[in-house]
């Protein structure tokens, strides 16, 4: 469907898999078939995937399972593409304070956080509870390369039907009832503006002030952390900055500044 507003397409499916899966095999099948943003929005997705693999999923209409597909053209080099999870971040985050007043945070590199006071405190997160998180990926097709930005909020879903305790939703956080369209429309508005700003600087998120703003929304930054890295390394230290990639900068504990470009992240609490 071509709708109003920034979208050039917007499909909406009862249930799917996954929609960052199903917009992949799309582009597989006929690589210039779906324009440049492109949004695929479930009810239920059955088979969502995280970082790694790993599965989410949520009761139907709970949630927002949504993938936009972009097509950024020539002007923008692939290597910036690296960005993409954070700029998605941003957005949701953004969505989130617009449409809910949530104080929402972005855990580095791709949760997106709402603190929970009433929580009891859980090793890596604190009091902290994810409520959503990005998949972003890389289809390189004849038409040119494709970035692909998987984005789930957890809306509605009650204590029971969340995965693993570290979860929440945005009514377990005890913000209410929220409106999912409201949040929806909050959502494309904030990935569009990320997305038009991002284009402009030719993919150069630190001059188009976005790797600030990226900056500012994380509650990664000035933590302790743990950090889990490919091959079993783990480093841990003080979360400085984000670097001119997007990478995490990191002081260990033995005083040397290291740049993480991908690992799992966990909150340590502050020494008392």
């Amino acid at each position: 469907m071509a709708p109003g507003g920034p979208l050039a397409r917007l499909d909406v499916v009862d249930r799917t898999g996954s929609t960052n899966a199903d917009l992949a095999a799309a582009l597989v099948r006929d690589p210039g078939s779906l324009p440049d943003r492109t949004l695929l929005v479930a009810e239920l997705q059955d088979a969502g995937r995280g970082r790694e693999g790993r599965r989410w999923e949520a009761p139907a209409r709970s949630s927002l399972a949504v993938s936009f597909l972009l097509r950024p053209g020539p002007t923008v080099p692939v290597p910036t593409f690296g960005w993409l999870p954070l700029l998605a971040g941003l957005a949701a985050v953004t969505a989130l304070r617009a449409a809910t007043g949530a104080d929402a945070r972005l855990k580095w590199p791709n949760d997106v956080l709402v603190g929970a006071p009433d929580a009891v405190e859980l090793p890596g997160w604190d009091t902290d509870r994810k409520v959503g998180g990005i998949l972003s990926e890389l289809v390189t097709t004849s038409a040119g390369p494709v970035a692909l930005l998987g984005i789930g909020i957890n809306v509605s879903q009650r204590r029971g039907e969340l995965p693993v305790e570290s979860a929440a939703s945005l009514l377990t956080t005890g913000l209410g009832e929220i409106d999912r369209e409201a949040l929806l429309v909050a959502l494309v508005r904030a990935v569009v503006g990320v997305d038009l700003r991002w284009r402009e600087a030719h993919g150069d998120a630190v001059a188009a002030g976005l790797a600030d703003e990226c900056a500012a929304v994380c509650g990664t930054l000035g933590r302790k952390v743990h950090v889990d890295l490919p091959g079993d390394v783990v480093i841990e230290g003080q979360a400085l900055a984000l670097g001119p990639d997007g990478s995490l900068v990191v002081e260990d504990t033995s005083g040397r500044v290291r740049s993480v470009l991908a690992g799992d992240v966990h909150h340590l609490r502050a020494a008392a």
